[in-house]
């Protein structure tokens, strides 16, 4: 570690002789440091939950299943989850709004009725001039004209009617494709927790024996939800069990003397601030 011109080096670096924060020192061990260089491994998942000593906020589920799979354990249903989770992506209903067809069915159906009544209507008058002996030509010429527009009407109002179909048959598919995702989303949360429950189980008594060594007065039963203790203490028995390459920060925390009590103890590469 370069800070300040200086190189500190090895698993246990004291930097309490430095100003420097804790959480300048994470940044900069995940390689976004601006004024520290901290040349290590590229942090893992199980290392983004321990890499401040003590965590702000720490859930312990998560972090003992990233380990987990560090360590190289699988879950019989990882497979199963990765297939739904698969499939949920590939679901986004489209937005289906069929309030635009039914007003164009709406609207063509008016203007059908309206032509037809004035058909009739021409129809009675050239009737009406014909029994009279009179002309009937300039009648005529309208009434033409009104059933071309009412046939023009009646084939925009089944046109209507044929995409006020298809737009129900395509609400109907996109509450269909909601509905499995709603399906797929309680499956992917289900399968989630089994996945994290087996992960969990599987490095559990490595986790108790852990306890037994961080300083701290936390116990665990034998199953991984019985835990009675502080996140700190959940914490250093995660990054006891837990493969670590990248060091973690342990900031002011009373229960080390030091950083080199601190890989003792932890069994990880450290950095020692306060």
């Amino acid at each position: 570690m370069r800070i300040d011109g200086a190189v500190r080096e090895g698993q246990a670096i004291d930097l309490t002789e430095f100003d420097v924060s804790a959480t300048a020192v994470v940044r900069a061990i995940d390689g976004g440091g601006a004024s520290l260089d901290v040349d290590c491994p590229t942090p893992g998942a199980a290392h983004g939950h321990v890499a401040l000593l003590p965590p702000a906020t720490f859930d312990r589920r998560a972090a003992l299943a990233d380990v987990a799979r560090a360590l190289g354990h699988e879950s019989s249903a990882s497979a199963s989850l990765a297939d739904a989770r698969s499939e949920l992506a590939s679901l986004s209903p489209p937005s289906v709004d069929g309030r635009a067809a039914r007003q164009r069915v709406a609207e063509a159906g008016t203007e059908e009725d309206r032509l037809r009544e004035r058909v009739a209507e021409l129809r009675g008058r050239v009737q009406a001039r014909q029994e009279m002996g009179a002309s009937t030509t300039a009648v005529e010429a309208q009434l033409n004209e009104a059933v071309r527009k009412l046939s023009e009407a009646e084939t925009e109002r089944i046109a209507a009617e044929q995409a006020l179909d298809r737009a129900a048959t395509a609400a109907r598919e996109a509450r269909d494709r909601r509905d499995r995702r709603l399906e797929l989303e309680d499956r992917v949360a289900n399968l989630e927790r089994t996945v994290r429950c087996d992960l969990t189980s599987a490095v559990w008594d490595r986790f108790r024996s852990a306890l037994r060594t961080v300083p701290g007065t936390a116990t665990a039963g034998e199953s991984p939800g019985d835990y009675d203790g502080d996140a700190a203490t959940a914490a250093l028995g995660v990054t006891r069990i837990a493969p670590l390459d990248a060091p973690v920060v342990v900031d002011g925390l009373d229960r080390f003397s030091g950083a080199s009590e601190a890989v003792s103890v932890l069994d990880a590469p450290v950095i020692y601030t306060r």
